[in-house]
Order: structure tokens, then sequence, then C-alpha cells
């Protein structure tokens, strides 16, 4: 299985929290469309023995892609690659950008499955977030989408401050209200670049606090799987059926190709990069190059790798595939690493697998960095 990733590094205006790559500037847009389509073609080779199951509009805002524009990078994807009779063809979307329509034109294209970015119902928070929409778009998107789509996801943030346990409670609830089958939530992070750490340090706005961050994710796991949700991977939540094909590819190591810049591919021995830059991307695919760069992954790395996506998801770590693909030495350690965690009770086996506890899946990355191989000796 193969997915291809096409970013999409254009935005209306920055989020507060956002470090993504992408510009507010859309003068380049449409060289920039013509630049993925050309990396789309010169790329072929990589998948020429693959059948590409997904295709991913990320960003950036990809909803800021006019119908036509969305439609001719999905036909040059056709066009150069084999692809599957139904692949899963999302587009990562805000609210602003789907009116009733938009969301027609886009339920006439190829596009099946759409990926929201409602954040919150609330209008201090989006405001706080410095998000381009408003509730009252959130609500209405959500109300047109499903009319035309069945595959919907939508993003919902917590451990915002000052976000009581109660108003957290009524932003799952306004999710749920809509019939959605797909939720992706995430705690709100402060990354160094961002505006959000800058009003923090200058004391404008107050800092998230895990305590606040864990409540809430606990309150969202019990919510969610009450309501027929399965929590297949640790900011992810689907309906039977309703997984992200393309999300749960990257966490069972299948191999992606991302397209545009900053995007990733990964093909099971080596990870590459484009460079996160929009102007030097374009110079680079317009004289034929590719502007990325490559890593060839140590058996440490692809350990390290399987660890951390493994331990996020359902599907957990399989003890008999570490000693099948990296050997005893490998399962030895993971177990002697693994020990503390055992007997806290935040991770457990069980047919051989290791996955987290419901006490230890909150706290799942911590845990994995401490089951990372660094050195063996």
């Amino acid at each position: 299985m193969s997915g291809i990733y096409i970013h999409i590094p254009f935005c209306k205006q920055a989020c507060h929290y956002c470090d993504f790559h992408f510009s507010t500037s859309m003068n380049k847009k449409e060289e920039m469309v013509l630049a993925l389509a050309k990396e789309i073609q010169m790329r072929k080779s990589e998948f020429k023995n693959d059948t590409i199951r997904t295709i991913y509009f990320g960003g950036g805002t990809p909803s800021v892609l006019t119908s036509d524009e969305i439609n001719f990078l999905i036909d040059a994807v056709y066009e150069n690659y084999e692809v599957a009779d139904n692949p899963e063809i999302t587009l990562e979307a805000n609210p602003d950008d789907l009116s009733s329509e938009r969301i027609l034109e886009l339920s006439k294209s190829k596009i099946n499955r759409l990926s929201i970015g409602i954040q919150s119902f609330f209008e201090d928070d989006l405001k706080m977030m410095n998000r381009a929409h408003d509730s009252a778009e959130a609500q209405n998107c959500l109300e047109e989408a499903t009319k035309y789509f069945d595959n919907i996801s939508l993003d919902l943030i917590y451990g915002v401050p000052g976000m009581s346990n109660e108003k957290w409670k009524q932003n799952i609830k306004k999710a749920l209200s809509f019939g959605i089958p797909h939720i992706s939530s995430y705690a709100l992070t402060v990354e160094p670049k961002t505006a959000m750490n800058k009003m923090i340090q200058t004391g404008k706005m107050e800092a998230p606090k895990d305590e606040v961050a864990q409540e809430h994710f606990a309150i969202l796991v019990e919510t969610l799987e009450m309501n027929g949700f399965i929590h297949y991977e640790l900011s992810n939540f689907g309906k039977e059926n309703y997984f992200s094909k393309n999300n749960s590819a990257y966490w069972l190591g299948k191999k992606y190709m991302g397209i545009g810049p900053s995007a990733h591919s990964y093909d099971g021995v080596s990870r590459s990069w484009n460079i996160a830059n929009n102007p030097l991307y374009l110079k680079a695919i317009q004289v034929g190059k590719l502007p990325n760069e490559i890593e060839i992954l140590s058996e440490a790395d692809r350990y390290n790798e399987y660890i951390m996506t493994g331990l996020r998801t359902i599907w957990g770590v399989s003890l008999d595939r570490i000693q099948a693909e990296f050997g005893q030495m490998y399962l030895d350690y993971l177990m002697k690493q693994a020990q503390k965690f055992l007997n806290d009770e935040l991770v457990f086996i069980e047919n051989n697998i290791l996955k987290p506890t419901k006490k230890g899946k909150f706290l799942t990355d911590g845990i994995a960095s401490d089951l990372f191989l660094v050195n063996l000796e």
C-alpha cells in the first residue's frame, strides 16, 4: 500500500500555535500548483511497482485552492501512477472555505473525505488561536458537509488555557451532534517560533498546563468511546470502517511520498524531505531538480520508529516482529526498558504485543522515548 501526500503551503492567516510550513501570500499559488504537478510527474519512478491507495491534501490550508486546481493535481496523480479503484482522497479544509457552493463543487470531484479544522466551537478560543473562521462558520459548514460527504473528520484542540472541563465537554458534545464518524484531537502545544510562544513569554497569555490537558484527554477518550468511537491512535478516534487510511499507513510503516515544500517521504529504508522554502522549492522544480535531503535509516532508527508509531496505536508493538526484524538483542533491550512501565501498569503485554494501558495512553510519547535504542553497550 502506498500513499501520496501533497503539501499546500498557503494560509489566509497564521494561527498563533502553528509551526507548519506555509505562506500567507498567495502571489505564487498558481506557480506552486504547476510545480506540485511537475514534482508528481518527476517522481513517478519511485512508485512504479506500487498502487496508490490514498491521496492526501495537507498544509497549510489546501482548501484555499480552487476546485479546478485540486482536480488538476488529482489528475496528475492518475496520469503518472497506478491508482486503486476506490482510493481514499482527503482534503484538509477550514470552515471559512466551505460555503454551500464549495462543498457541492467538492462533492462532484474525486475528493471523498474531508478533514475539517474546527479546533473549537467557542468564539473566544478561536480568537485566541487566531483562526480565520468563527463559531457560526464552524457549525454551518458541518451542517452542509454532512449532506454531501459521508466520510468526514474534524479537529479539536484541548488543554486550552482557561478552558474548564465543562467547556471541553460542550465542545465534544457539539462535535458529536453532527454525526461525524472521525475526530482528531490534539493537546495545545507551544512551539518555539510561534506567536503563541511570544505571547506567553511577554505575559499576554497563560501557558497551557499539562494537568489540564491530561484531564481533557481522559474526558475525550471516555466520551468518544461511550459514543462508539474506537481510539485507534493516540490523537485519533474513528467509528468502525472510518479510520484514516492515509494516517494508518504512516503508523503501520507503509511507503508514502510527500509532494511540495517541507513534505516528507518514506520508502521503508530511507526518509527524505523537501526544502521548507517556497521560492527555493519553485526554483529547483522549474529546472527539473528535486530540492530534498535523504537520510538512510539505520537498524536502530527503524526500531525506534516502530516503537514510536506502534505504541501510539491499537496495534501496539509486536514482540514477535521485534525479534524477527531486529533480533534477540533488541527484544531483550526492549523488555529491560519496558519493565518499569509494566510494573507501574502504564503498559501491558497481550498476545505478545506491547500496548499502553488506559493510564499510560496520555504518556505514550514519553514512554516510547524511554524504550528507544540509544546505545546497546
